[in-house]
């Protein structure tokens, strides 16, 4: 049974407890619990903490899972998406607070960690596989070494002038993706899987469900819709965001229906997780609530909810 939940930046006003609370009072079964660094945020969506892995220790793990527990909520997943193969030594810093994300998903026994694979977007296709091949066996061998899966999140990072030519993360496309399982072909390397990124590329969301079935470890439920005007003033090669908008599930262009079936087809079972990044629900925490009780109206109808 495939688990409903959220990702909890949408809500990253909130504490803890009250992100629990909310997932429980609207009938979510899990949520990903967003675990950056506590401090400024760099960029929209990243900065929020509701679980400090730097300061974990057993006692706060203890009165987390006492509370999840409590309110019948899991924690999907453990998020942290910087750029781990950025260029100049706060790659090494990101990569060490990826560390412990990955030993408090152990500790938590959540199992599954959440990220990006990062690049340098200055550089070519070629010398990215070389950092990845230079950075990546040791991460993922870290997290073995405490049985926690790696889901690698498919977004291209491709949307602000700073992120040009090449976008803050490798891991866009099915080539890309079939390369990095190849040179690490671990099974605890696996993808956060997201069709709204697919949309925008003008890719098929669907058909690389069933060859990447087993590295599929937790889905992000975003929609994307293309704007046909503004893509044939702009065309392909302007940033993104001048020519799709991220929306909520349902107001876009991916065809849920048919994504739904797919993951029932590979027998997928473990957590999907709305996220919001629709500016026309971003106005007010109210808003942002709302936007999560209509997305999990309108994907019900494909799952059986527990």
């Amino acid at each position: 049974m495939i688990k409903l939940g959220f990702v909890s930046a949408v809500v990253a006003d909130l504490s803890f407890e009250a992100t629990v609370d909310l997932a429980a009072e609207k009938g979510f079964d899990c949520v990903e619990m967003l675990c950056w660094p506590a401090g400024k945020a760099e960029r929209r969506y990243a900065g929020v903490t509701h679980i400090d892995v730097a300061s974990l220790d057993e006692r706060r793990a203890a009165e987390i899972l006492k509370y999840c527990d409590k309110k019948r909520v899991a924690i999907s997943g453990l998020g942290y998406y910087p750029n781990l193969l950025e260029a100049g030594p706060q790659a090494e810093v990101y990569r060490e607070h990826l560390l412990k994300v990955i030993d408090a998903a152990a500790r938590l026994g959540v199992g599954i960690a959440n990220t990006f694979v990062g690049r340098d977007h200055t550089r070519g296709l070629e010398e990215n596989f070389q950092l990845f091949q230079e950075i990546w066996p040791a991460i993922v061998k870290h997290a073995e070494q405490k049985k926690v899966k790696i889901g690698i999140e498919n977004c291209p990072m491709l949307f602000s002038r700073d992120e040009w030519p090449g976008g803050k993360n490798l891991a866009v496309s099915p080539v890309v993706w079939r390369r990095m399982f190849q040179l690490i072909p671990s099974a605890n390397f696996g993808l956060n899987y997201d069709p709204s990124h697919m949309v925008w590329q003008q890719m098929d969301y669907l058909r690389p469900i069933q060859e990447f079935k087993d590295r599929i470890f937790h889905v992000h439920l975003k929609d994307a819709k293309l704007l046909p005007d503004r893509l044939a003033e702009v065309g392909i090669l302007a940033t993104p965001l001048e020519y799709h908008s991220p929306k909520l599930p349902g107001l876009g262009d991916v065809n849920w229906g048919r994504f739904f079936s797919a993951l029932t087809d590979i027998r997928y079972n473990g957590a999907a997780c709305i996220e919001v990044e629709d500016r026309a629900f971003e106005n007010s925490l109210e808003a942002r609530q709302a936007s999560l009780v209509q997305s999990r109206n309108y994907l019900k109808q494909f799952l059986t909810l527990s």
